[in-house]
């Protein structure tokens, strides 16, 4: 098995940090809240950006309104109704 580790503190490897992105995170702050890769030393930081690229982020509104970006964050009951942007 060839696992190529992005972050040796937490031994989180490239493709944790793909399905990571695939389930929504789309910041090095959102991959760090969903598996620590980034939180300690910090020289994965770099790595996981790259791994990220610079495609659109489909949650950034989300995030620009303060609302959960990933679904582990969402709460179970219905979501209220967001202000809207001034």
């Amino acid at each position: 098995m060839n696992r190529v580790y992005v972050c040796s503190c937490f031994g989180v490897t490239e493709k944790q940090v793909k399905e990571h992105a695939e389930a929504g995170a789309c910041t090095p702050r959102q991959i760090a809240s969903a598996c620590k890769a980034g939180t300690d030393c910090g020289s994965c930081v770099r790595r996981i950006q790259a791994l990220l690229g610079r495609g659109d982020c489909p949650r950034r509104e989300l995030l620009d309104r303060g609302a959960p970006a990933l679904a582990a964050e969402l709460p179970e009951a219905a979501p209220a109704a967001l202000p809207e942007a001034a």
